[in-house]
């Protein structure tokens, strides 16, 4: 067990940060679908949304961290950074580097995005569908683990949900609610001025003879 604590770890937190990633995306997308309602959002919904992307990112971390502590494969700063270079299941590691920066990018545009544009900060959002995908195949060709029945249970109910939402999102951006016309009643008119009393007649002056 204590020769293999670091792998046990990698494992646990790689898997914990693909829980709170696919939670965040359902969340969020449970936000922008209205699924939990066409009222007005609370603040603490978004700040659970973000809370969520932040635990991912902190649970890579320690996945990462982990992987290079642990001495049963071997794990050198340059395996965990650049895809391709190790020869421990390459794609199957090529994926989670590919995602660990599509989730650095996410999370950091998400922090600045006062300081960005609306279509810079959307356009770096719509990574996490990609984001998701590539966590999602690492997940499932990575690790001894992948072929448990439930892992596979507890990432197939959570990928199942997001594909819905993501149906629903698309189905509302092809079908948007009409905004109901607010109708402004007719302005009236101004009551005519009142006509103005004829002069009177100039009385004439008598004339002497």
């Amino acid at each position: 067990m204590t020769s293999h604590l670091w792998w046990y770890a990698a494992r646990a937190g790689g898997i914990v940060a693909w829980a709170m990633l696919a939670a965040s995306v359902i969340w969020g997308l449970a936000l922008s679908t209205k699924a939990l309602g066409p009222k007005p959002r609370p603040n603490w919904m978004l700040d659970l949304h973000r809370f969520l992307g932040g635990a991912a990112v902190v649970f890579t971390a320690v996945h990462v961290v982990s992987i290079i502590l642990d001495s049963y494969v071997h794990f050198g700063l340059a395996e965990v950074l650049v895809p391709f270079v190790g020869t421990w299941h390459p794609m199957a590691v090529a994926f989670g580097i590919v995602g660990m920066y599509l989730l650095l990018a996410v999370q950091l545009t998400s922090m600045l995005r006062k300081h960005l544009s609306k279509k810079v900060w959307r356009a770096t959002h719509l990574l996490s569908f990609p984001l998701c995908a590539s966590a999602t195949a690492h997940a499932l060709t990575a690790g001894t683990d992948r072929a448990s029945t439930l892992l596979l249970a507890g990432i197939g109910l959570p990928t199942a949900a997001i594909l819905g939402l993501v149906g629903v999102r698309l189905w509302k951006l092809e079908h948007p609610a009409e905004k109901p016309v607010r109708r402004i009643p007719p302005r009236p008119n101004p009551p005519s001025p009142a006509p103005s009393p004829a002069p009177l007649p100039r009385p004439r002056q008598r004339v002497d003879a």
